[in-house]
């Protein structure tokens, strides 16, 4: 009882609002635009200092105040919650606090209590989460099978079992950790999921089947494509990487279509083509799509879009008082307005510099020694897409974590450096087989 009255709680309910707060700002960052690798780690040592904070409350704190901040509605305080009764300082009962949450957590909750396992350190992970697997409930199931897929800890046969379940939630969770974890996925279960109707199984098999080098997952990509199959992010983005002319062919046309066009501008980017320069330049001057258009543009040419190159910002329009308009903050929202009279004036003066022939990345010819540099120094809302590209190059050998801590993310890049050139040399289509 002594202890409890020493301790300043407003002091420690400081350092959990803090948390909270700059779990949300590094979450963010994560994804953002107008961020790169190295300002991401320096804000985390931020968040770090408050969770150590919360640590040094010992079992008291973690008792009255971070196992009620379970039950919060605000995803980033219960992450932040999660994660420090997780870690292998907290007093024991911890661990146990946090999957007793998640028996009755909704949807929001269990997205929040997961984060919080992706991120813990891989040799603090409970010993209960490969128990999730045998639950009866599909949402308990893939939440064990992603948080076990970003820690690279193999279920064994339990995934060639789930790989036949009926949700579709499990079946892509069971198909993305198979690709991670190099399990091989037999033919008829590839094929069933690369037909199926839900575009979360879709890209699941599409990326799985690309890993074991199957000639039908490329198909299936270019087929969603073609069909305008619903949520065709990935799929996209696969043949701008992959892709001949007439793939890019496939995605220019998509433009056409509102529903498809940001994530075909999207894509486009990653194209590193001319033509590809060219079809974005075209919509500069649309009101909703010219930031993605000149993001694509800016990725491909080199361009920086600032001080000439940009708009002001301007005052949000009465289209923003839309009653039905999603306001959930997006990466793309902080992307800037470009002005298309500079752009297009720069691009027409810049243009003959450009093969058409060539793949280029922020202006420069395309290497795999280029790819790897630009983990580093592309802004951070990219960086997901080219480490797709080089694990898909190297097969499945690398997964550069884009989401994870700095030191994981930090040990990563010390690996690719260390990796011989051959490993990323061929484009990931190169060598398909039936």
């Amino acid at each position: 009882m002594r202890a409890e009255l020493d301790i300043n709680w407003e002091h420690y309910e400081e350092h959990l609002d803090e948390a909270a707060f700059l779990w949300s700002q590094w979450e963010r960052a994560l994804v953002a635009p107008d961020y790169v690798l190295h300002e991401v780690l320096a804000d985390e040592e931020r968040l770090l200092a408050r969770m150590d904070a919360l640590r040094l409350g010992g079992a008291t704190v973690a008792e009255q105040l971070l196992v009620p901040a379970l039950q919060s509605d605000e995803a980033e305080r219960l992450s932040a919650a999660a994660l420090v009764l997780l870690t292998e300082e907290t007093p024991a009962g911890g661990g146990e606090a946090v999957r007793t949450a998640l028996d009755s957590a909704e949807p929001p909750a269990l997205a929040a209590i997961r984060r919080a396992l992706e991120v813990l350190d891989t040799r603090a992970l409970p010993a209960w989460v490969p128990d999730l697997l045998e639950r009866n409930e599909a949402p308990l199931q893939a939440l064990g099978l992603e948080v076990m897929r970003v820690h690279g800890v193999d279920p064994g046969p339990r995934l060639s079992r789930l790989l036949d379940h009926a949700a579709p939630q499990v079946l892509a969770a069971a198909l993305r950790a198979s690709g991670r974890l190099g399990h091989r996925v037999e033919l008829g279960v590839l094929a069933r999921a690369l037909d199926a109707p839900l575009p979360e199984v879709r890209d699941a098999a599409i990326e799985v089947g690309l890993l074991q080098g199957r000639r039908a997952a490329w198909a299936a990509c270019q087929q969603a494509v073609e069909a305008r199959a619903p949520r065709l992010r990935l799929p996209a983005l696969l043949l701008a990487l992959g892709g001949d002319e007439r793939d890019l062919e496939r995605l220019r046309r998509l433009l056409a279509e509102p529903e498809h066009r940001p994530d075909a501008l999207w894509a486009l980017g990653f194209s590193g083509r001319v033509s590809s320069a060219g079809a974005c330049l075209e919509w500069l001057a649309d009101p909703r799509c010219a930031p993605l258009a000149a993001e694509a543009l800016g990725a491909i040419t080199g361009l920086r879009l600032e001080g000439s190159f940009v708009m002001k910002a301007e005052e949000p329009g009465e289209e923003e008082d839309d009653p039905d308009k999603d306001l959930s903050p997006r990466p793309e929202d902080a992307l800037p307005r470009p002005h298309a009279g500079a752009v297009a004036a720069w691009w027409s003066e810049h243009r003959k510099q450009f093969e058409p022939e060539r793949r280029y990345l922020h202006g420069r010819p395309f290497t795999p020694a280029l790819l790897q540099e630009a983990l580093v120094e592309a802004p951070m809302r990219r960086r997901q897409a080219l480490a797709l590209e080089l694990t898909l190059r190297s097969r499945g050998a690398f997964w550069p974590p884009t989401q994870a801590p700095g030191p994981r993310q930090l040990a990563a890049l010390r690996a690719l450096r260390a990796a011989p050139p051959e490993a990323f040399s061929r484009s990931f289509t190169e060598g398909l087989h039936a």
